[in-house]
């Protein structure tokens, strides 16, 4: 590899790591969520320039964190000399070039930057974009091809974020515990949102998109080491469960591979082993899993069950049920009416579909056709079953299984 390659592998590396650090130090030195990650991305840009040339610096984070201090001192010149907040910032320059790293107040500032990310003054899409950017320290280009996005699509986003925060006036601090426990689920939730999307993609040729989905384990383990609290271990747990599956969910051309067809010898033991320890934690708190133990309690049946004839459906129905009622929702339903009939057959588990139809819910997804598909597949319905795969197809945005669904169709014949 040349010496240019791998500097920018170096540079890359670096943010990829530090970069939640970088940009948390610079707000709470400077006092601006936007001017911290407008600065921490120039000394990117200017490391990815400099080291390809002069070599990587003996404390890169540093470099960043000196470099990124330097632009906003020029930044806060250029609006005004006699600006009260550049004349303290400015009166800093004589510390040393490498801003201290308090590992107590490292964690506060990664929490800070994970509650302003996701804070509810911004939209579902712009908390995505920037708690991908600021936490993840993933490149415009890297979180557009993630969604399949434009770029400039994620940028705007990005920008309109940092212009809705600042116009809120929102403080870089940890929220006060009285506001903390409430915030949390947004929090969690957008993690889970980039995990759902990495894990089964909505669309685009790919089943699964790795580096997404990792990227929210990531944010899951940092969030619970920093905030303990039972659902954060819960949503933990249940990311851990469901990416132990998967190497053994796509066969090499990529398409998918139903569960009952997976080779479960190539599911992640250590994942596995990570999960059920973390949905442990989360059940030793007294108080009962909440939405996202229930559901990595599903998904340690899966886990732990030899084959699909031997996972205990009866238990995984009843923690349906369980949350159902934490959490409700017509997927919630759908995949209820998908373990009764595992456990109870496909003919008590088809009125729960069809309340679901006649309720008009999923309506424009392809996931109500295919599990009321494969329930009439079960029955001898053929006919019904074309017609139901039929508009699966049509409305699946996803080309692997677009595939499957295809296959499906192709099986039940001419007849």
């Amino acid at each position: 590899m040349s010496a240019p390659a791998a500097s920018r592998e170096a540079v890359e590396a670096v943010w990829r790591i530090e970069s939640a650090h970088i940009v948390g130090t610079l707000a709470r030195w400077c006092g601006d969520f936007a001017t911290a990650e407008d600065v921490a991305q120039e000394a990117l840009a200017a490391a990815l320039v400099t080291w390809p040339r002069d070599g990587v610096p003996a404390n890169p984070a540093g470099w960043l964190l000196t470099t990124a201090r330097r632009r906003a001192i020029d930044a806060f010149r250029r609006r005004s000399a006699l600006d009260e907040r550049y004349a303290d910032i400015a009166h800093r320059t004589d510390e040393a070039e490498d801003l201290d790293w308090d590992p107590d107040r490292i964690e506060d500032d990664l929490l800070a930057l994970m509650f302003i990310a996701c804070h509810p003054a911004l939209s579902r899409e712009s908390q995505v974009a920037l708690t991908l950017r600021v936490v993840g320290g993933l490149t415009s280009d890297e979180i557009a091809r993630g969604f399949l996005v434009p770029t400039a699509t994620v940028q705007a986003r990005i920008t309109r974020a940092k212009k809705t925060l600042a116009a809120a006036r929102v403080p870089f601090e940890v929220p006060p515990p009285e506001e903390r426990r409430e915030r949390l689920g947004s929090v969690l939730s957008v993690i889970y949102l980039i995990f759902t999307e990495g894990s089964t993609a909505t669309a685009g040729s790919a089943l699964i998109r790795v580096d997404l989905a990792r990227e929210a384990i990531r944010q899951a383990r940092m969030l619970a080491r920093l905030m303990p609290e039972p659902e954060t271990f819960g949503l933990l747990a249940l990311l851990e469960l469901t990416a132990a599956r998967f190497p053994a969910r796509t066969d090499s051309d990529g398409d998918p591979v139903l569960l009952e067809d997976q080779d479960r010898r190539r599911w992640d033991l250590s994942a596995i082993r990570r999960g059920r320890g973390a949905l442990e934690v989360a059940g030793k708190a007294g108080r009962g899993l909440g939405a996202y133990g229930v559901q990595a309690a599903i998904a340690e049946c899966h886990a732990v069950a030899p084959s699909v004839d031997e996972t205990d459906w009866s238990r995984i129905v009843v923690l349906y049920e369980a949350l159902g009622r934490l959490a409700p929702s017509p997927v919630v339903d759908l995949n209820r009416a998908v373990a009764v009939s595992m456990a109870d057959g496909p003919a008590t588990a088809l009125p729960i579909v069809d309340d679901l139809v006649a309720a008009g819910a999923l309506a424009g997804t392809h996931l109500l056709p295919t599990v009321r598909g494969e329930l009439l597949t079960r029955l001898g319905r053929t006919e019904e079953t074309r017609a139901e795969l039929e508009d699966a197809v049509r409305l699946c945005g996803n080309d692997a299984e677009r595939r499957v669904l295809e296959r499906k169709i192709e099986a039940l014949g001419q007849g």
